[in-house]
């Protein structure tokens, strides 16, 4: 008999399922803390520290970017004290975890799904299956508690980065001094918007391990399988960091 394709809502339902199932796992074992400490700041540096480099350079030309617009408008339109609110507005809220999370999806998340994607077609994640080792308990946990606290620590570093990259731009572009930029940044932003991105950083990152490692154990057909499952982590992850973007913006900023 020839075997019926399940329909897109059903393959919806199952890979949900299936994700949630895993977090649960995951969110278990880390409570109960079932989990190497060594191995969580070993996959923080692999996955956190090494990605310092990219997001640094986004965050630096993206502040300096904004900045740059911001400034031509302002001296055209005489409001060049609102600069710096105007840049760490939107950094604090919006660009620092949203494009930290991006970058992040890229590099951690295909490194992750890859990694375990290998270990999929090479039969190691069946090897701890039958030596009565949870490889969700060796494998996600850590990578999900390692990327839920790098993300906020990589957004903190993003923020300072354009926020600095905005000054040094508006006082190129516009002359506008160190003092009135940083003075317009710190009135015209509250601690809660600095600390509720931090808030979808973490969110994001545990978005984005969880999917890679659900992609990575769901591998199969061999090299070509890794490499689609890579690709279908960082697409799915990226899309999931938009959408939890708005809904958590629409959370706790409005």
């Amino acid at each position: 008999m020839q075997r019926v394709s399940a329909s897109p809502v059903a393959r919806f339902f199952d890979y949900a399922g299936g994700v949630a199932l895993m977090f649960g796992d995951a969110v278990r074992y880390a409570v109960t803390l079932q989990v190497r400490v060594s191995e969580v700041f070993r996959q923080a540096y692999f996955l956190g520290v090494e990605s310092w480099p990219i997001i640094v350079l986004v965050s630096l030309f993206t502040g300096a970017v904004i900045s740059l617009e911001t400034a031509k408008a302002a001296v055209q339109n005489g409001f060049t004290e609102y600069v710096g609110s105007s840049v760490a507005y939107g950094t604090f809220r919006e660009l620092g975890p949203l494009l930290t999370g991006i970058v992040f999806a890229g590099r951690a998340g295909a490194a992750i799904a890859a990694s375990l994607g290998a270990m999929k077609v090479t039969e190691q994640i069946e090897a701890f299956q039958s030596m009565g080792v949870s490889p969700v308990k060796v494998l996600v946990t850590p990578r999900l508690l390692a990327c839920a606290l790098a993300m906020p620590m990589l957004t903190v570093f993003a923020d300072i980065v354009g926020i600095s990259a905005g000054y040094y731009m508006a006082h190129w572009v516009a002359g506008i001094p160190q003092y009135t930029y940083f003075h317009s940044v710190q009135s015209g932003t509250v601690p809660s918007d600095f600390y509720n991105g931090l808030i979808k950083a973490a969110v994001f990152g545990a978005i984005i391990a969880i999917i890679s490692c659900y992609e990575g154990f769901r591998t199969e057909g061999g090299a070509d399988g890794v490499g689609r499952a890579t690709t279908n982590a960082v697409v799915t992850a990226v899309i999931l960091v938009f959408a939890f973007n708005f809904m958590l913006s629409y959370v706790l900023f409005r």
